[in-house]
């Protein structure tokens, strides 16, 4: 996720200042809107399991909130970073702008690895993370939701711990709750569905038909596997999928010419989207290196684990045939690579934009607590299409008339809207 030459949040601000150049933006609201307002760093002290005390680092970065609410999920991951957290908090910023949902963008995080510890350990570290927030986050301020290894039942824990705390019941003020403790249908697959609703939008304006196209697919978490099932459903064929193997620690891609089998996949992946090498060279898929999934023969490139994966070097190893890149994962190309792909002319839907529909989904989970009555899952679903169609259809006309890349286009739509919030309020 971090290494010495990548610093996320200096890639975000790099992305942000050259949208405010186009945009002409005074340099008030650019000093406002190129670090986040509010940020909070602390310990976490847990009691494991074998009696002893370990000390976890947490951050929660609230980047603007002048048009609702923060918004942002909560990652546990061993190489978490400060500026990673900075990164995602203003990429959320833009992503709830550009899909003209009333919200702000925030990002959370602890220094851990879930894979090591035991359900009673994660359970303890969910409402440590929450006791240190309490009175800085809430239905009405910022609204957490599940990232990177995390899921519905942490989601649960750190409600009831805010509840516990405050006196009352809140459910808004945490979304990705499991169904039936007020999450919303059609949760699972908003984000995966998301990037396909997108891509189905792409195509038609290449004038390609889904079922003529093949598809590789960085990830095999929960954004991946909704976007593979979706994909198929259109017609298309995904031939490779690259994931985590937490034995060797290292990445592979698993490769099918004839298309992979997404339910024999499913059958042989453990709960963080690693599939078991084993099983799957005994049902025939070819193992390759972990960034193999880049250079497959395809149409569509989908990039849904972290950031920095397609950059200056392997951005080199692309085949001539992609036409889509879609960003399931957040921040995933870097400004170098971005240059190589406009000059190829790929069509890239933008990180958030592409993968917005969790954001999405997550806001519509937010009104139906608030309201305490709830939708069917094609209702959610419908309504998500409905959302991320629009807000496609909106980036490109834009990046057509004015001749703009997506991600400026999406950008521009995004930080205007940011930037007319906080002018109207007064802040600049």
């Amino acid at each position: 996720m971090a290494n010495d030459s990548f610093n996320p949040f200096e890639m975000a601000q790099q992305q942000f200042d050259h949208v405010a150049d186009v945009l002409e933006l005074d340099e008030s609201t650019r000093n406002l809107l190129r670090e986040p307002l509010r940020e909070y760093h602390f310990s976490i002290p847990v009691r494991m399991d074998d009696g002893t005390v370990q000390v976890f680092r947490g951050f929660r970065v609230q980047h603007n909130d002048a048009r609702g609410p923060c918004k942002g999920g909560i990652r546990f991951h061993p190489q978490e970073t400060a500026d990673t957290v900075r990164a995602l908090a203003m990429w959320m910023t833009w992503k709830c702008a550009v899909v003209d949902i009333p919200l702000g963008g925030g990002k959370g995080g602890v220094i851990c690895d879930p894979h090591n510890l035991s359900l009673g350990e994660q359970e303890r570290l969910c409402r440590g993370w929450v006791r240190q927030l309490a009175r800085n986050v809430g239905p009405l301020a910022d609204v957490p939701a599940p990232d990177v290894m995390t899921n519905a039942q942490h989601m649960l824990w750190m409600l009831d711990e805010y509840e516990t705390i405050h006196g009352n019941k809140y459910p808004g003020f945490i979304t990705g709750k499991p169904v039936g403790m007020g999450g919303s249908l059609g949760r699972t697959e908003a984000t995966g569905f998301g990037v396909i609703y997108t891509v189905r939008e792409a195509l038609k304006e290449l004038g390609i038909r889904p079922e003529d196209t093949s598809v590789s697919v960085q990830g095999f978490g929960n954004v991946s596997q909704y976007a593979i099932q979706l994909y198929e459903q259109l017609g298309g064929k995904v031939v490779a999928v690259s994931c985590w193997d937490q034995g060797d620690q290292t990445s592979y891609t698993y490769r099918k010419k004839d298309g992979v089998d997404l339910e024999e996949l499913r059958g042989i992946t453990d709960r963080f989207g690693g599939i078991d090498k084993t099983k799957a060279e005994t049902c025939g898929y070819e193992r390759l290196p972990g960034d193999a999934w880049i250079e497959q023969d395809v149409d569509i490139l989908i990039p849904s684990a972290l950031e920095n994966q397609i950059n200056a070097e392997t951005v080199k190893k692309m085949s001539r045939r992609v036409k889509i890149v879609a960003e399931g994962a957040n921040g995933p190309t870097t400004p170098e690579a971005d240059r190589v792909l406009k000059e190829r002319g790929i069509y890239v839907i933008p990180d958030f934009l592409a993968n917005a529909g969790g954001v999405t989904c997550s806001y519509f989970e937010q009104v139906q607590c608030n309201m305490n009555y709830f939708w069917s899952k094609d209702e959610v679903l419908g309504k998500l299409d409905q959302k991320m169609t629009a807000a496609f259809i909106a980036v490109s006309d834009l990046a057509r008339r004015k001749k703009l890349f997506m991600r400026d286009a999406a950008y521009v739509i995004a930080i205007s809207r940011v930037a007319s919030g906080c002018k109207d309020r007064g802040w600049v």
